[in-house]
């Protein structure tokens, strides 16, 4: 695990949240010297982290709500970027003790000058960071480069084992996260683009521009920044960079070969990530022969614009990662009519994030029809009737049948909700297994992919 007793060694923590990040953060703590105050709502995590240091030598540790106890010896509060600093009452009490709060990524920061010579990239954005930080992580690994991929992606950093030297850490980090962070110099920060999310976390639009500008505050003179042309335009994102910072717009990064060769990396919203993970790995000293190849082979997350199975010669998409429409409108994007034929039969509906599909609108000319679910659906099926054929599915499973009953060959399926998931199912995962499972019943095909 990634610890250092520098930073660490005889000083108090708390730690808020006990998920896989919290315990990532209890451990290298604990490893670095730390005395820890841990707590979660949930009785389980507390039991299964008291449980992992009893009897264990030097350990430290105990159980405490952060908010019932005196914090003005402590130098740090770790807090899940899942809890809501705007309005839980940890914030409050942290601040009257004067104590910073952090996430494990400023742990992470902090541990940096005990570490192997290395460099960090951080990459964050409205949509698309999951498949740039991937991206990146796998064109470095091509080239030979030993890279690491963490943050709000995979395993947490604090859990994984330090690089060797010449080593990169590739850091996918939410607004969450970049809130409670306050030291990571990033080697190469990059800014993939900004759509209105998460608002009831910020004071409007412009709080959350405000979050992602922090990255860039925290570079060092002469780190690279990469950042898209209208959100530096609109939002000024770089108002905290150092004068004089060297940059580079994404959208004007020239690439290598053909898209069209690249089957993981379709639609425009994947040349945009292809532009800032190409610029990166480039700055980094990749070569374009490397990186070629790289765009080729590199196969795509799951939940992501994810081809899950083709059958009759129709393809069926799980894009349950897009919870917004600006993130479901690339999907829309991809997959133009042929000989004037709309090919997309769309699911789409969740628990909304908004009362529009302004985003998508553009796209509206790609969909042969529309299948609706959810608490969403109702408000969707209004928005699109004037547009496209509306069947109101209302499950999953219906919607498939639906659609695959009307599909014919060279047509797409595609479930990008442009919602949350939470009305119907646990998470985006779970949304998307969901799908994948239930086109291999209907479909006949026991290994989606293989097809």
């Amino acid at each position: 695990m990634i610890t250092s007793a520098k930073a660490f060694a005889g000083r108090k923590y708390a730690v808020l949240g006990l998920a896989r990040s919290g315990q990532a953060a209890v451990a290298s703590l604990i490893a670095g010297g730390a005395h820890v105050t841990a707590w979660d709502a949930r009785e389980e995590p507390r039991a299964a982290v008291l449980a992992a240091y009893a009897g264990q030598d030097g350990a430290v540790i105990e159980m405490a709500d952060p908010c019932a106890i005196d914090l003005s010896d402590y130098a740090g509060m770790v807090v899940s970027p899942g809890v809501p600093i705007n309005r839980h009452p940890v914030a409050d009490a942290a601040r009257a003790a004067g104590v910073p709060l952090v996430c494990d990524i400023e742990l992470f920061a902090q541990c940096r000058p005990a570490l192997p010579e290395h460099r960090v990239v951080g990459i964050t954005g409205t949509n698309g960071k999951s498949t740039t930080t991937a991206l990146t992580t796998h064109l470095l690994r091509e080239a030979g480069i030993p890279a690491l991929m963490g943050g709000n992606i995979g395993l947490p950093v604090l859990g994984q084992e330090p690089l060797p030297e010449g080593g990169v850490y590739v850091l996918e980090l939410s607004s969450y996260q970049i809130d409670l962070t306050q030291s990571l110099d990033c080697d190469v920060a990059v800014l993939l683009n900004l759509t209105p999310d998460h608002l009831d976390r910020y004071d409007g639009f412009a709080g959350y521009a405000a979050s992602k500008a922090r990255l860039f505050g925290m570079q060092g003179i002469g780190r690279l920044a990469i950042v898209e042309y209208r959100a530096e335009m609109e939002e000024d994102v770089l108002r905290h960079a150092p004068d004089n910072q060297p940059m580079l717009f994404l959208d004007g990064v020239d690439l290598p070969g053909d898209q069209a060769d690249w089957p993981s990396l379709q639609g425009p919203h994947n040349r945009a990530n292809a532009q800032a993970a190409v610029a990166t790995v480039r700055h980094l000293g990749v070569d374009d022969a490397t990186i070629e190849q790289g765009l080729k082979s590199f196969r795509g997350l799951p939940h992501r614009m994810e081809q899950v199975a083709t059958h009759e010669g129709v393809i069926f998409i799980n894009d349950s990662k897009a919870t917004n429409p600006a993130s479901t409108a690339p999907a829309l994007a991809a997959f133009a009519p042929a000989g004037g034929h709309r090919r997309i039969h769309w699911i789409l509906g969740g628990l909304p994030k908004g009362d529009d599909l302004d985003d998508c609108a553009p796209y509206f000319a790609h969909v042969a029809a529309a299948y609706t679910i959810g608490d969403a659906g109702a408000r969707f099926a209004e928005i699109l009737a004037p547009h496209v054929p509306v069947h109101r599915a209302e499950m999953m499973v219906e919607a498939i049948r639906q659609a695959m009953a009307a599909a014919r060959a060279g047509d797409v399926v595609l479930l990008s909700p442009a919602c949350a998931s939470f009305d119907q199912f646990r998470d985006y995962e779970a949304r998307g297994d969901a799908f994948r499972q239930i086109v291999a019943v209907l479909t006949g095909t026991q290994d989606a992919g293989q097809n």
